[in-house]
């Protein structure tokens, strides 16, 4: 055992930090998690390794939060998908599959925060458990960023959107130029 990790705990750890450094990359380079490129493979499939390793940890007794938040992202994951892919949501298609990939990666962030500051630094962890108010205050903070985080990429979104509209106006030929 490492840092009281088991070790499935500690792959799980290592997947999840590779997640993180391919959302983290993808947000700088792209503003978003963008499913086709390399990076939002990564995220995606290091995301999906990550729930299921996951389910495997038992740390606090049996199915508990964590658990949880598992499914609701392999949920999430599934939800962008369909919309990346099918546009079976039409117009707000982009938007559903940005968001939800954008929400996946505050996902990452609560059990990280919460099993960091429980566990480190060794002896002396920061907080007692899982239930310290101050990894509220931490989730919030979390909820607060993605919701401004969220607000800037359907600003981009609406943008781009507007700028190929009035591409598909200005060409010769095309049916609104006519």
């Amino acid at each position: 055992m490492m840092y009281g990790l088991t070790y499935l705990g500690v792959l799980h750890t290592a997947i999840s930090l590779v997640a993180v450094a391919a959302a983290v990359i993808a947000f700088f380079r792209d503003k978003q998690i963008i499913a086709a490129s390399t990076l939002g493979k990564v995220y995606i499939w290091t995301t999906v390794i990550t729930c299921l390793t996951g389910f495997g940890i038992f740390q606090h007794g049996g199915f508990g939060k964590p658990h949880a938040l598992g499914i609701i992202t392999l949920l999430v994951l599934g939800i962008a998908w369909v919309a990346g892919n099918t546009k079976v949501l039409g117009r707000v298609s982009a938007y559903v599959e940005t968001l939800s990939y954008s929400i996946t990666f505050v996902f990452h962030m609560v059990p990280a925060i919460t099993e960091t500051s429980t566990r480190l630094p060794l002896g002396a962890p920061l907080l007692p458990n899982a239930d310290a108010p101050e990894l509220k205050a931490a989730t919030g903070v979390l909820l607060l960023i993605y919701i401004v985080g969220a607000v800037f990429q359907v600003r981009r979104i609406r943008a781009q959107n507007a700028a190929r509209a009035a591409q598909a106006v200005s060409l010769p030929g095309s049916a609104a130029a006519s």
